[in-house]
């Protein structure tokens, strides 16, 4: 998949200015690397979010035209508004198709459903990692690398030395001493829940409650003895 990026050269330039911009329905972002000056650019917001929003455009060598002159690039960074959640400024880089370039491709987990763990142990797939930092030539920048769960059972996981991939890539991270697991197949937690009341507290309410009753009917047979009595005075007078 080719990406186009469409950009013009930004005059102005500060914080007012990008606020500026960015009300205006445009993205600024600069262009650097390479032995040529670094660049300001002013990119159309919508059109910049459509292509962005496809993996590729963070994995995969770009086409910036810049007013009609064409350059490779990369993608190096980007900031996002908190709460809009659209493009605030955006940085590419020139690439040379000579030099090796340091980038973050995702992973892409294949066979997930269909694991002896999954399938057949009733596991929960657990992706520790799903991104990984790679180095290579710009001819040789997978879009992504592919993890393969289809044999993994419960209790197992994947390391990044156990990782196919493409010829003249390499795995900056992975070192004898630092071999990561990926992916991983774990038993399901059941969560038990406690029942509140206990056989001892229904006991102390049966308790509570035959006591009220006694009450009461202590009390109802007082007041009835006392009106008796009473009433066999005032007969004796």
């Amino acid at each position: 998949m080719k990406i186009e990026i469409n950009a013009k050269e930004r005059k102005s330039k500060g914080t007012g200015a990008s606020r500026r911009l960015r009300h205006e329905g445009t993205t600024p972002g600069i262009l650097y690397g390479g032995v040529k000056d670094a660049i300001s650019l002013e990119i159309d917001s919508k059109e910049l979010f459509m292509q962005f929003r496809h993996e590729a455009f963070h994995a995969s060598i770009l086409t910036l035209n810049l007013e009609g002159k064409k350059e490779s690039v990369i993608l190096r960074d980007f900031q996002m508004h908190p709460v809009r959640n659209n493009i605030q400024h955006i940085d590419f880089q020139r690439i040379n198709e000579n030099e090796k370039i340091n980038v973050k491709v995702p992973f892409h987990f294949v066979n997930e459903d269909t694991a002896p763990g999954v399938k057949l142990e009733g596991g929960l797939v657990s992706h520790i990692m799903t991104e990984i930092d790679i180095l290579c030539l710009p001819k040789d920048l997978p879009q992504y690398i592919e993890v393969d769960l289809g044999e993994l059972a419960m209790g197992e996981s994947i390391h990044l030395s156990e990782v196919t991939v493409p010829e003249g890539v390499e795995l900056t991270t992975l070192t004898d001493e630092n071999d990561p697991a990926i992916t991983s197949i774990s038993k399901p937690k059941v969560v038990v829940e406690e029942e509140v009341v206990t056989e001892a507290s229904e006991e102390g309410e049966e308790e509570d409650t035959e006591g009220a009753e006694s009450t009461d009917e202590s009390g109802n047979d007082s007041g009835e003895g006392k009106s008796d009595d009473e009433g066999s005075k005032q007969e004796n007078k």
